[in-house]
């Protein structure tokens, strides 16, 4: 069986990253970008990358929990908000998604977080438009490549790193 180098240079990937999301936004008129930021590893990655290449001022990270959300999640958003510096602003989509989840009270998991995921985006383009700015994606490509990805929901960014 034939083995593979796996390692990746870091330092070059993250050139090529900070440089597509500078040059992507450029050609298209913007300086800045809003993203959700759950408090996970893909995001947090997407907001390192975009406070590098765009500045800490250029960069909104909405933290968008539901009320079963998981506490920690937003704490482990907040570390990455205190340690970068970026704008940031917190809207619980709870007030949003549940007068339809109350319609439907059979609804299964995949259904509310399909819409937790739209609303959720809704609101990331709403947010756009206000600071003037693309929504940055932050799903990784194995997930969407897999089909881990809502159509109109975490899939429907500007760009994605």
């Amino acid at each position: 069986m034939a083995e593979f180098d796996l390692n990746i240079n870091t330092e070059l990937a993250r050139k090529i990253l900070t440089a597509f999301i500078s040059d992507e936004l450029q050609r298209h008129g913007f300086n800045k970008v809003v993203l959700g930021l759950s408090g996970g590893i893909d995001s947090a990655l997407a907001c390192y990358l975009a406070a590098e290449a765009l500045g800490a001022e250029n960069v909104l990270a909405l933290r968008l929990p539901y009320r079963e959300s998981s506490p920690a999640s937003l704490e482990h958003a907040q570390l990455v908000i205190d340690d970068l510096g970026v704008q940031a602003k917190t809207i619980d989509i709870s007030e949003i998604v549940d007068p339809y989840i109350e319609d439907y009270p059979d609804m299964d998991k995949v259904r509310k977080g399909n819409l937790m995921a739209r609303a959720r985006m809704m609101v990331q383009y709403d947010h756009s438009e206000i600071f003037d700015a693309l929504v940055l994606g932050t799903g990784n490509k194995t997930e969407i490549l897999l089909g881990y990805s809502t159509i109109f929901g975490d899939g429907a960014y500007a760009l994605n790193p």
